[in-house]
């Protein structure tokens, strides 16, 4: 069998980013005693010397299927106990099949967290959309955490203009932050500093007193989609390690266009 992979190129250039995107599969993390049950989303990518044609996918493939199937089968005794340590571990398995000087593992899922509404005090089942990246060098690992979240805005400029009266919009934050491997922030963590920062955060469960609530809330902490961005690096900065980025994104109501704000230490 040829292993066309292994010829010299036409073109010989290195290739920083060569491998799988969009392989989907089951995890399941034990966070500090909590299991996660995830069907994720993978890319995984090594570099690629000029010299060398390719790489091998199926090895990738059985790479990321034979830690998957290590992780579920042995996850009441040795569970991966974060996404990042998955992605590591991923990697690792990789180099004994694909040398490389460079690889990323990236995983996107949504994560569940449990809410409480607030007025009534309802247990409500929230989904965040997040993705944890793990990218290792020879002479360093990082990893990239990001989180996404949805809250509402209450606009102050037409508050302080129409007695009192003002419009609202749908906001989405994404908070980024690239940091050391050993870093450890919790993505939940992370969620809590966006939904903090908007006007009011949003529930997928509201009786009538919760909308009421909500709204309230809204009027009485008005702000513009650059209050969020800022509000999230601020509380970010005080807690977390690392290069943070902030993405706001404003559906706006009375206008046909969208507002963003961005932002980055």
């Amino acid at each position: 069998m040829f292993e066309t992979q292994e010829e010299i190129p036409e073109i010989r250039e290195r290739l920083h980013r060569v491998g799988i995107t969009n392989l989907r599969t089951i995890a399941r993390i034990n966070w500090k005693g909590k299991f996660y049950t995830f069907i994720p989303t993978f890319e995984i990518t090594i570099d690629v010397p000029e010299e060398k044609k390719g790489i091998h996918m199926s090895r990738l493939v059985e790479s990321i299927t034979e830690t998957m199937s290590e992780a579920v089968e042995e996850e009441v005794k040795e569970a991966h106990t974060s996404l990042e340590e998955l992605g590591l571990a991923i990697i690792r398995r990789l180099e004994k099949k694909h040398p490389h000087r460079r690889a990323e593992a990236w995983i996107k899922t949504q994560l569940i967290m449990e809410r409480e509404t607030p007025a009534s005090k309802k247990v409500t089942l929230e989904t965040y959309d997040v993705e944890v990246g793990v990218i290792k060098e020879p002479e360093k690992v990082e990893k990239v955490l990001k989180v996404i979240a949805i809250g509402n805005t209450a606009c102050p400029h037409a508050m302080a203009n129409n007695q009192g009266k003002t419009h609202i919009q749908r906001a989405i934050a994404t908070l980024e932050i690239r940091t050391d491997y050993d870093e450890e922030i919790p993505l939940e963590d992370m969620i809590d500093v966006v939904e903090e920062s908007f006007s009011s955060p949003t529930y997928t469960l509201l009786k009538t007193a919760d909308e009421n609530a909500v709204v309230q809330a809204m009027y009485s902490n008005p702000k513009f989609v650059e209050d969020v961005a800022r509000e999230i690096i601020f509380k970010a900065r005080q807690r977390f390690k690392g290069n943070i980025h902030v993405r706001v994104l404003s559906h706006e109501s009375i206008h046909k266009h969208d507002v963003i704000a961005e932002t980055w230490n």
